[in-house]
């Protein structure tokens, strides 16, 4: 870890811990906690943490920005959940090759000035697809429907994907509010009713000949880019479900303190030590990710959102009846490992995680 970085995360860790975990459950109810705590993120400037030197910085390694991601779930997954939209917004325009956006966007994305969502799951689901773009005059024509887009009201604007005739993907920025130019328009619905991350206001919108214009395009990216991306983040994903188990974990910690029982002291050591294995080989597994296999990563991904479940349930079964108010953490932490079960989930993950719960079955008395 560089110097430099390590300053970055101290300061993270200070801000996740000490200020957003006492505040995490109303964070998780209420957009507006939610947009103190985004806030929060933007005065200490950790809103670009792989934004490169040359406009502004800090430009985060991988391991440093995955220990970023994990300290993020480990205090909020309300929080986490909404400020990764911006970060990977980050990321994608530092990689365009549109020099004009990059040198308008990537300084002002910091601290606030500007603040993006991003847009394009729709792109690995099968069958048909749900929005469509066409070449035409200065840009791209959009039709069609996007069914979750993160950060309502936080976001003024966001990243979309949309596949073309060609079956390559075109990405570029969107305004994230009702619109109407022409016949063209863009419809948001109201924020979904979800189990967990509710706060941070995802919708679903409907795309009628928009125009995204030439200047406003990233890139276009070939027809397997999704499938790829998702390769290269099966173990990355993960570290979000490790930061949830070690939420969970806090929490047995704190009844092992207040109880004084020892089944809670072995039950967090023991867990402590699994999660401590998982994290190095995830972080060997990204630095020889050209030698190790997709079913060793696979096998990774899923034993990271297996010590999320167990450690949420750990903290549920430590706390006893207190964990069935919705305000308890660990009531919000349960949830929140329901989610990084299921985000950026692949046919492939599904499948390394339930062939790990099967494996559970044959260890059974």
């Amino acid at each position: 870890m560089s110097e430099h970085g390590g300053k970055v995360l101290e300061a993270a860790r200070s801000y996740f811990l000490g200020e957003v975990r006492p505040r995490a459950e109303d964070i998780d109810l209420d957009s507006e906690a939610l947009r103190s705590a985004l806030r929060g993120l933007c005065e200490h400037g950790l809103m670009a943490l792989r934004r490169p030197q040359e406009y502004g910085g800090p430009a985060l390694d991988e391991e440093e920005f995955r220990t970023f991601q994990e300290l993020s779930a480990q205090a909020s997954g309300s929080l986490s959940f909404l400020m990764t939209q911006h970060q990977s917004a980050v990321s994608m325009i530092a990689k365009s090759a549109n020099e004009g956006l990059k040198r308008e966007l990537l300084p002002k994305m910091a601290n606030g000035e500007r603040l993006l969502g991003i847009a394009f799951s729709q792109l690995r689901r099968p069958g048909p697809p749900l929005l469509t773009a066409r070449p035409v005059d200065g840009g791209y024509e959009l039709e069609g429907t996007i069914p979750w887009i993160t950060g309502w009201t936080f976001f003024p604007e966001f990243i979309v994907g949309a596949p073309l005739p060609s079956g390559e993907a075109v990405f570029g920025l969107m305004p994230f509010e009702d619109a109407k130019q022409g016949d063209a328009e863009l419809r948001f619905s109201e924020p979904m009713k979800l189990a967990a991350m509710e706060s941070a206001l995802t919708v679903s919108a409907r795309v009628t000949r928009w125009k995204l214009r030439e200047e406003d395009t990233l890139f276009v990216r070939p027809a397997d880019w999704a499938k790829t991306n998702d390769l290269i983040n099966i173990v990355l994903q993960g570290h979000f479900a490790l930061g949830c188990a070690m939420a969970g974990l806090h929490l047995v910690e704190l009844a092992y303190e207040k109880k004084g029982s020892e089944t809670l002291r072995e039950a967090h050591s023991a867990l402590m030590g699994e999660i401590e294995a998982c994290r190095k080989a995830a972080f060997e597994a990204q630095e020889a990710s050209g030698e190790v296999t997709t079913d060793r990563k696979l096998e990774l991904r899923a034993w990271a959102i297996d010590l999320a479940v167990r450690c949420a349930h750990a903290a549920i079964a430590a706390t006893g009846g207190q964990a069935n108010s919705l305000r308890h953490p660990a009531q919000r932490i349960y949830r929140e490992a329901l989610v990084y079960t299921v985000s950026a989930q692949t046919p492939a993950i599904m499948e390394a995680t339930l062939r790990r719960l099967m494996g559970r079955s044959e260890e059974a008395p």
